[in-house]
């Protein structure tokens, strides 16, 4: 008869340690090519706008250090930091307006075919019609202050918000909203444990589209009507012929609007994963 010599038994945990440690060092390597790339687009991205400056003239394109100057003058002036404080506000207030007003519509929308019959027509219509051609009115009905810049936010939000969450809605599977009836549930448990939980990714979709939206609309809304802001900022340097200056509200809308969609994304990876948002 032949003995059997086993090995000693590999502990669990070790086991379980190595994997996780591997997989950390697959992401931190991941991260760390990410960074890189990153890097090296920004560096290439600077060459070829040197390059265009140097070709054109700074009448034409502002170089890079000229705009990292303007910046700074910008910046110790107070004007570059009110301008961003004031299009923020704007921006954040008119956003979640029409996020909290156009989500609910969308699901009502989506599941109750006489309000979708009673509203669609307007969604249809004003969705189609660009806010800046309501600049004018926005002024003359709401004033120059801060109301007439958060409704014209709030004007280009709401019906993508709702155009979304309609999509989603219509989208969830009859199998469940028939399950989920059999099971005993009532209309409004319906609309609680299944329609608005399935609607989340529709509506955290266009709270993002809205969000770029909120960005187009704020540079024409402050323009016509404005103190401060970045759209001032821009029609000001305008006046003065300062092209750098206008380059320096250009790339600072688009590091909000970059700064603003990642928060909203990990916000909703963070706190609206288990509806399926990645």
């Amino acid at each position: 008869m032949t003995a059997v010599v086993q090995g000693p038994a590999v502990p669990t945990r070790s086991v379980k340690a190595k994997r996780a440690q591997k997989r950390s060092v697959g992401a931190a390597g991941a991260a760390a090519r990410t960074g890189l790339l990153w890097v090296a687009s920004g560096v290439i991205g600077l060459g070829i706008w040197s390059f265009l400056a140097w070709w054109y003239g700074p009448t034409t394109i502002a170089s890079p250090i000229e705009v990292w100057t303007a910046a700074v003058e910008l910046a110790e002036s107070g004007v570059l930091w009110t301008s961003i404080w004031a299009s923020a506000q704007r921006i954040l207030v008119g956003w979640s307006l029409g996020v909290v007003i156009g989500a609910p519509i969308g699901i009502l929308m989506g599941r109750i075919n006489i309000v979708r019959q009673l509203l669609d027509p307007y969604i249809e219509f004003f969705r189609f019609i660009p806010p800046i051609a309501f600049v004018t009115l926005a002024v003359v009905w709401f004033g120059i202050g801060e109301t007439s810049k958060v409704v014209l936010i709030f004007y280009t939000s709401v019906f993508i918000v709702t155009v979304s969450t309609i999509a989603a809605t219509v989208a969830i599977s009859e199998n469940k909203l028939q399950a989920a009836t059999n099971l005993g549930a009532n209309k409004l448990q319906l609309m609680k444990t299944v329609v608005l939980p399935s609607s989340v990714p529709g509506i955290v979709t266009g709270a993002r589209l809205a969000m770029g939206n909120s960005f187009l609309t704020i540079v024409s809304a402050e323009i016509v009507a404005a103190d401060h802001g970045i759209g001032s900022m821009i029609w000001q340097a305008r006046n003065y012929g300062r092209i750098d200056w206008t380059f320096v509200g250009i790339i600072v809308l688009g590091i909000m609007g970059f700064i603003f969609d990642r928060i909203l994304r990990m916000f909703s990876a963070k706190f609206l994963s288990r509806y399926g948002v990645k």
